[in-house]
């Protein structure tokens, strides 16, 4: 199966051969034992490389489920010195990735050597639908509801912040309401975010319009435009705290309840934590707790005990 996905992340077999350090007949011959055992092409060969068929995608994707799996099988087994090792893979939003990841890699360094960690950072519906798939092992989510396939620890809960220009009059001694603000409010997450649709049900409770002039799917743009003067923006107050340092923006939270999140860690309910993933998720909330706890993540009350 290594060679079916080395192959079709490099869309070549001498490049795959070369990451797996072996010679490119061997890789051909593991590629066409497949299509013989399975009875269908997996590639197309053609002339910019070779190319997954649509039996090869559903292939693909199993491989990479059972190699997970494999690489989780490895990091339950502790060896008998105690010390962790293994693969654990972490999910984690836009908002808070550059900072919490940071200090994760740190702390994991230094308290578990042997632990490989990959970090996949992507919105709030993809990292739940990752969980769900096992291409994680834990994330930190929110808004998520404990289940029978997701186990739920709350970790803190933040206001989110009306963004905008220097000169916007926003400070963040004033909070202020929606109503206050949203004649102003301009650039907003594209659909489906989850804040998006969090303003758009507040607006409706409040009975008023949102007037969007942009939308997007990046929180450094919806900052960038926001301090360029397009438009009020609303993020989180992790995702501002360097740019309202450096005074490119100014914000004030938001005081409506509805635009709060609570941050959850989000665990599978439905299999079993490797014993290195257990060991980076309490490294993953002390290091959210430092961060509350020293002001580095504003407007948060941590929940986490």
């Amino acid at each position: 199966m290594s060679a079916l996905i080395a192959v079709a992340e490099s869309g070549s077999v001498t490049r795959a051969a070369d990451i797996l350090h072996l010679v490119q007949p061997a890789v051909s011959r593991q590629i066409r034992l497949l299509e013989d055992e399975l009875g269908t092409a997996l590639f197309e060969r053609t002339r910019s490389g070779m190319v997954l068929t649509s039996d090869g995608r559903v292939l693909l994707e199993h491989a990479r489920r059972a190699l997970g799996e494999l690489e989780r099988a490895r990091a339950e087994i502790r060896p008998r010195s105690g010390e962790l090792q293994g693969l654990v893979t972490v999910g984690l939003l836009p908002s808070f990735a550059d900072p919490l990841s940071e200090a994760l890699v740190a702390r994991v360094a230094r308290d578990h050597p042997t632990v490989q960690l990959r970090l996949l950072v992507g919105y709030a519906g993809h990292v739940a639908e990752w969980l769900d798939t096992a291409d994680v092992d834990l994330a930190v989510l929110y808004d998520v509801r404990p289940s029978a396939s997701v186990d739920v620890r709350p970790l803190l809960d933040e206001a989110l912040w009306v963004v905008g220009p220097p000169d916007a009059g926003l400070s963040l001694e004033h909070p202020v309401g929606l109503a206050e603000v949203v004649d102003r409010l301009r650039v907003l997450p594209s659909r489906p975010h989850a804040m998006r649709n969090m303003l758009e049900r507040t607006a409706a409770r409040k009975r008023c319009e949102l007037r969007v002039a942009v939308e997007t799917n990046s929180m450094s743009v919806q900052r960038r435009l926001a301090a360029a003067g397009v438009g009020l923006t609303v993020l989180p107050g992790t995702a501002v705290t360097n740019a309202l340092a450096r005074g490119r923006v100014t914000a004030a939270p938001l005081t409506d309840p509805e635009m709060r999140r609570r941050l959850v860690l989000a665990m599978p309910g439905t299999r079993k934590l490797s014993v290195a993933a257990r060991g980076v998720a309490d490294l993953l909330v002390d290091e959210m707790a430092r961060s509350v706890a020293s002001g580095a993540w504003p407007s948060a009350t941590w929940l986490g005990g």
